[in-house]
Formats: structure tokens, sequence, C-alpha cells
């Protein structure tokens, strides 16, 4: 097939370009000829939260990246439809994560459309933000209507779905591995790159931060004195979208200052595997959430995962088995850390995760589209 995927893509940095980029790798992997349309713009500066929206890492070998959409020109909108309508792609599919992107996706959509040739599908990661604005749904209600099919990566997106639409086709389809980060480095070397005590008990979290994410609830964990008493540690590694100052405060004020591993720059991609592996346990205490990259990562990496019960990710990380499914209270957190620590059960769920990942495929992501 011919396909063409709009979205984030290189020079842009984050999960989204690096979801884009491996599903275009699959579709090549296939045989199919892929192109990528990505931004020249795609937040304005004042609605972007973190340092940069830029990757100082090289290109991804081997894809075909156009930068033609601008996220706040309609005059652009037309004529990036008109571009791609006549190139007839058999398929074209965008990634939606946020409402202020559904003028500018639904509008090229509706232009595409009018070929009378391409299929349209989209990949939801979200359909109703964890963040809300006046518009919301006003948005999404407009993007909907402007696709034909649609792919969600967790059962919670696919009910949001039927608030706007309930009869087009729809699949679900779990978030597949982020498996381009690298290799299994072994544990000690890790540390060893990470600086980190090679023998200390390390708990991850992982990504950009941000208030739905749960990190005060981590941190409020951190200061129970059972996870004190057995020298667990807290790696905060990821960028602050937003004030870090209440999470300052916060270590500061609980006393856990000397046990809280900060590495608050936007982690690079060669970079990732040395956080994943070094670590005993991921952990995701979010507070709402559809479903998340950093389950995949640790899926990757064989790590043993610790989620609270919203969203999706309790339907990719089985209670017990490869690790744990707790309310986002930080109480329960840290009775599921005591317990991993106690039992002795990182072996156990390695090896469970390692069977489990299996089901992750980027194959599993490409059969759900031609479906």
């Amino acid at each position: 097939m011919k396909i063409i995927i709009v979205g984030t893509a290189y020079p842009y940095r984050g999960g989204l370009s690096a979801f884009n980029e491996r599903l275009a790798y699959e579709y090549l992997h296939r045989g199919d000829e892929v192109e990528i349309y990505t931004f020249t713009l795609q937040y304005p500066s004042f609605l972007f939260p973190g340092k940069t929206q830029y990757s100082d890492e090289p290109a991804p070998a081997g894809l075909t990246i156009h930068r033609r959409v601008n996220s706040v020109n309609p005059l652009n909108w037309l004529s990036v439809g008109r571009e791609i309508a006549r190139k007839r792609p058999d398929l074209l599919i965008t990634k939606y994560w946020l409402p202020f992107m559904a003028p500018c996706l639904g509008t090229i959509e509706r232009r595409v459309r009018r070929n009378g040739h391409t299929r349209i599908v989209s990949i939801l990661d979200n359909v109703i933000p964890h963040e809300h604005r006046i518009g919301d749904r006003i948005f999404s209600r407009y993007f909907v209507r402007s696709t034909d099919r649609f792919v969600a990566m967790s059962r919670s997106v696919l009910d949001d779905l039927g608030l706007f639409d309930t009869k087009k086709p729809r699949r679900f389809c779990p978030h597949p591995l982020y498996d381009h980060y690298g290799g299994l480095l072994d544990k000690q070397e890790a540390r060893r790159l990470l600086g980190l005590d090679p023998d200390g008990r390390y708990v991850l979290f992982f990504g950009f931060i941000r208030s739905y994410k749960g990190l005060d609830l981590l941190l409020d964990a951190m200061a129970d004195t059972r996870l004190e008493q057995r020298g667990v540690k807290l790696i905060v590694a990821g960028e602050f979208y937003g004030d870090s100052k209440p999470y300052m405060d916060q270590i500061a004020r609980l006393g856990i200052a000397d046990r809280t591993v900060l590495c608050t720059d936007f982690i690079p991609d060669s970079q990732v595997n040395r956080y994943f592996r070094a670590c005993d346990i991921v952990a995701q205490p979010y507070k709402s959430a559809t479903q998340s990259g950093v389950t995949q990562i640790a899926f990757h990496f064989e790590k043993p995962m610790l989620v609270t019960n919203v969203g999706g990710l309790a339907e990719i990380v089985p209670d017990g088995k490869i690790g744990y499914v707790v309310e986002p209270d930080a109480k329960q957190i840290a009775d599921a850390l005591v317990r991993y620590y106690d039992e002795q059960r990182e072996e156990a769920f390695t090896a469970a995760v390692r069977e489990e990942k299996k089901k992750y495929g980027w194959d599993k992501m490409v059969e759900a589209i031609d479906s």
C-alpha cells in the first residue's frame, strides 16, 4: 500500500514522534510505501510547557519525513490536504492526542477524503484529554466526524469515543512496545553509567512530569518509614511540564532529598535504556490515564511495574503477575513497594514480563488498522 502518516515526527522529540516513526518502520518492513507529514509549527511556544520541542539526536534513518503542517494556520491545512489528496494514498493515518489539534488534523482529513480513494484511520491516544479546557468536546466532535475509522489504545478511550460517535468502525489495540531505545543493558553497567550505587534499591518514575501523573503521590509514598528502612530510593527521570517548585518543596518537607535522584532534563533516546535497566521496578502513580508509552518501554526493558487503577493501565499490567495495580493513594503505593522488596518478587515478575511483552508487537497494531 501507499501510506501517509500525519503527525509528530523528527525533528520533534518525545513519545508521539517515537510512535509515528516506529509505525512507519513497521510498514516499510512489510514492504509498503510510507511518508510522514509532520509540523513546521506544532505548538505555539506559549502553549508548550517544556524547554524545547526539538530533538538534538540524528534523524531516523530511512524515513521520508516532510515538514509541511502548521497547526494554527487554516490556509496551510487546506493546502496540505490538497497535496496529500493528489498523492492518492491508499491509507491516511493520523494520531489524535489533543483537541487543540482537531481543527488542523480534521480539516486535512476532510480535504483528503474528497479524492474518493483514500481511507482514513485515526489512532486515538485520547478523545477527552487529561487536562480539560474550554472547547475540548467541540473540537473532538469535529475531528471524529472527519475520520472514517478508529483504533483506540485503551478501552476507556474506546468508551470515550462513544460519546461522539457510535457507528463508525473501531478497534481496540493496546499500545505496542517501544523497542527502539537500545538493548538490555546489564543492571550494574546501567548503574555505573548513571553514577548510582551498584547495590542500591531503585524505583523509577519516568517521563514528562505533569500533575495528572501523580509524582506527588509517589513522593509521599517514598516518605514511608518502611521504605526508608529498606534503603529504597527514587529516580525521577524526565522534564518538568509545569512548575517544579511544589515538587522541590515537597521533597524538602518530607525529608527525602537524600533518597531522591533527580534527572529532570529531557532524557534523550540514546540514554533511555540506562534508566530502565538501572531500576528494580517502574512506578506509574497516575491520577488519570488512558494508556502510557512508559508502560511499553518498561515491557521492552523487561521491568516489573507498579501502576494505578486508572484508564487502561490495569488492562496490560496483570496484578501480582508482572507488577502491582493499586489505587492512586500514597499508602497503597508504599505497601506495594514494601511487598515487592520483602517478597523478593523481581526475578519472578521479570520472567513474567518477558512472556507478557510478546502480546504487544507492532504487527498487532498494523493488523488492527488493516482490519
